[in-house]
């Protein structure tokens, strides 16, 4: 007989009373906010200091993140990397989180790859406190988004990243929040476009390095 899993709705019901980063990281772990919990290997909160200016705000873990329990060590966080030194923006000065905290996945058929599956919108909802916590915890000067789920996540159901990509915007969460393609979208574009994908996201990345100076 399968078992039944269960959640909440909300990550509200496992924040700490008295939330401050590490004792969030720790909570985390048992969050069953939404289901996506039980087919993932541990939540990954988000890692960098409380005194950020920057917080850049991507979609889930990957397979990689999943694994190390760590956000961005993966393919698409190595290209960000690359983006961050050539806007001079150094890593350890600014927080990277995700939008979701548990890795979504589909089998490969073909393989023993796990496949990344989109969040959903209600499980974008039940995750986005744990977001929210962290953001309030640190007020940031500027929030990057990273593709369509943490930009909607931060602007709305209805944001379009590819119409306002790049530019400074209005939000409640900080004074200024840019939003731009994920890195993975630049990874996965094809080969004869790939340069191009690369040079347009690197300038994004340095728009905002130049806001924060």
């Amino acid at each position: 007989m399968a078992t039944t899993i269960e959640s909440t709705g909300t990550a509200n019901d496992f924040i700490p009373a008295r939330p401050t980063l590490p004792k969030m990281r720790a909570a985390v772990q048992e969050c069953r906010g939404c289901t996506l919990y039980a087919n993932a290997t541990q939540a990954v909160f988000g890692e960098g200091p409380k005194t950020a200016k920057l917080v850049v705000i991507g979609e889930q873990p990957g397979d990689a993140e999943d694994r190390a329990g760590h956000p961005f060590v993966g393919p698409s966080g190595r290209l960000l990397d690359r983006a961050f030194e050539s806007a001079g923006i150094d890593r350890s000065e600014i927080y990277v989180t995700n939008a979701v905290k548990h890795f979504k996945w589909a089998k490969d058929r073909r393989t023993v790859r796990r496949l990344h599956k989109t969040p959903s919108a209600g499980e974008v909802r039940a995750c986005r406190p744990w977001m929210l916590a962290e953001l309030t915890l640190i007020r940031p000067q500027a929030i990057l988004c990273l593709g369509a789920t943490a930009a909607k996540a931060v602007f709305g159901p209805a944001f379009s990243v590819m119409k306002h990509r790049g530019k400074p915007l209005e939000s409640e969460l900080a004074p200024v929040a840019f939003a731009t393609v994920h890195p993975s979208a630049v990874l996965r574009a094809p080969e004869n476009e790939r340069a191009g994908a690369e040079r347009k996201f690197f300038a994004d990345v340095a728009r905002v390095a130049r806001r924060m100076r």
